[in-house]
C-alpha cells in the first residue's frame, strides 16, 4: 500500500478528506434541527448515517486503489446490464420520495440506483472504446452503441422522473464520446447521424402523445426572481437560500447558528448546504470551497490528460465531467443562474448512495494517476535500459 499511496495524487487525496470532514460537520449542523421537527429522528441521525457511508467508501476505495483498471473489461457489460435491470426494477418496486420513484429501500437504508449509473457508465465507455481502440475499428457506429446503451439509461432515469440526473448522464456520455480521437476525425459524419437520430426520437415522442418533461418540472423553467414568488414551490426555496447566504455575510453569523435551518430549507441539509456553510461561515468559506473544486477539477483533469492509454484518459475524464456537472447544477441552480433541478453538491451534501459513488470513483481517478506513474516508469527504465 505504501508503494500506491506514492504513485497517488496527494493533492487530490487530500482535498477529498478535508471536504468530507467539512460535509459531515456541516451535515450535523444543517440537519440537527429537521432531525427533531421534520424527521422525528434523533438529532444525530443524518451525522451518524453519512459517517458510515464515508467510512464504508473509504475502505472501498482502499479496495479500488489495488485493482488493475485493465480488469474492469471483466464486469463493465455486467455492471451496465445490472444498472438497466435495476433502474427497470424500480417502476415495480421503487420507492416514491419527492415525486420520483428513484430509490429502493434496502432495511435501514435507501439506495438510488440512478448515482450508480453515472460510475457504471464511465467504466463501460472507457472499457468499450479502449477496446475499439486497440481493434483498431474504423466502423463509427460501433463507436455509436456505447452512447445508445448510455442513453437509454438516461430514458429510464428521466421516465422515474428525474430529469436532473438523466441530463448529467446525457451530458457525461456526449462529452466523453465527443473526445474519443477517431469522433473527432469524423465530426461531421457523427454530427449527420447524431441530427437524424434527435429527429427520428422528437417524432416518435411528438406522435406518442407523451412528455419526458411533466407540469411541475415546467414550472422550474421559471427560475429568475425568486423572491417575488415566495410562496410558490418555484421561488420558496431558492428564495431562502438568497437570505442564508445574506445573513451569512463575510464571515459568517457562526457554526450552528444558522436561522434558515429551522425548516425554511427543507433540504438544508442535501441540495441546499452550500447556503447554510455560507450563512454560519461566510461568504469567504464559500469562496474557498469554491477555490477548493476548482483545485481538485483540475488536478482530475490533469491525470486525464496525462494518461498513458485511452482507458485511463477517459476514467479520469469522465470524473471529471460527472463532479463538474453535479457543481455547476448544484451552485447555479441555488442562485437562481438556471432551473433547480435537486443536485447534491459532491462531498458535502449528504446522501449514502450519492457519497458512496462519488467517493469510488475519485479513487478510481488515483489509481488511474497511479497506473500512469507506474507506466511512465517503466518506458523510462526501458529508454535507459536500451
Amino acid at each position: 500500500m505504501k508503494k500506491l499511496f506514492a504513485k497517488m495524487d496527494i493533492l487530490l487525496l487530500i482535498i477529498i478528506f478535508i471536504y468530507s470532514i467539512i460535509g459531515l460537520i456541516m451535515i450535523f449542523s444543517a440537519s440537527s434541527v429537521s432531525t427533531v421537527l421534520r424527521y422525528n429522528v434523533a438529532q444525530y441521525h443524518f451525522f451518524i448515517r453519512q459517517a458510515i457511508f464515508l467510512v464504508a467508501s473509504f475502505i472501498g476505495g482502499l479496495i479500488i486503489l489495488k485493482i488493475p483498471t485493465s480488469k474492469y473489461k471483466y464486469f463493465a457489460p455486467f455492471m451496465i446490464v445490472g444498472i438497466i435491470v435495476a433502474l427497470m426494477g424500480l417502476f415495480v418496486y421503487g420507492r416514491i420520495t419527492n415525486n420520483a420513484r428513484s430509490w429502493y429501500d434496502i432495511g435501514p437504508f435507501a439506495l438510488q440506483p440512478s448515482e450508480f449509473a453515472k460510475s457504471c457508465i464511465i467504466i463501460f465507455m472507457a472499457v468499450s472504446y479502449s477496446r475499439l481502440e486497440k481493434m483498431k475499428v474504423k466502423n463509427i457506429y460501433l463507436f455509436i452503441f456505447p452512447v445508445i446503451i448510455s442513453l437509454i439509461i438516461a430514458l429510464l432515469i428521466a421516465m422515474q422522473p428525474d430529469l436532473g440526473t438523466a441530463l448529467i448522464i446525457g451530458g457525461i456520455t456526449i462529452f466523453i464520446f465527443m473526445s474519443i480521437p477517431y469522433v473527432k476525425k469524423n465530426i461531421i459524419k457523427v454530427l449527420k447521424i447524431g441530427i437524424v437520430v434527435v429527429g427520428i426520437a422528437l417524432l416518435a415522442l411528438l406522435y406518442s402523445g407523451h412528455s419526458l418533461i411533466n407540469s411541475r418540472q415546467l414550472k422550474r423553467f421559471e427560475f429568475l426572481n425568486p423572491c417575488s414568488r415566495y410562496t410558490e414551490d418555484t421561488g420558496y426555496q431558492v428564495c431562502n437560500g438568497f437570505i442564508a447566504i445574506h445573513n451569512g455575510g463575510l464571515f459568517g453569523v457562526g457554526l450552528g447558528n444558522s436561522s434558515q435551518k429551522y425548516l425554511y430549507l427543507p433540504e438544508s441539509h442535501t441540495d441546499f448546504i452550500f447556503p447554510i456553510i455560507v450563512e454560519e461561515l461566510g461568504f469567504v468559506t464559500g469562496a474557498l470551497l469554491i477555490i477548493g473544486y476548482m483545485i481538485m477539477l483540475y488536478r482530475i483533469l490533469k491525470i486525464a490528460r496525462e494518461a498513458e492509454n485511452l482507458r485511463l484518459s477517459i476514467l479520469a475524464y469522465g470524473v471529471f465531467l460527472y463532479l463538474l456537472f453535479h457543481i455547476l447544477i448544484n451552485l447555479l441552480g441555488i442562485l437562481a443562474l438556471i432551473p433547480l433541478t435537486g443536485v447534491p453538491l459532491p462531498l458535502l451534501s449528504y446522501g449514502g448512495s450519492f457519497t458512496v459513488n462519488v467517493i469510488l470513483m475519485l479513487f478510481v481517478v488515483e489509481r488511474v494517476s497511479i497506473e500512469n506513474k507506474t507506466i511512465k516508469a517503466k518506458k523510462e527504465l526501458a529508454r535507459i535500459t536500451n
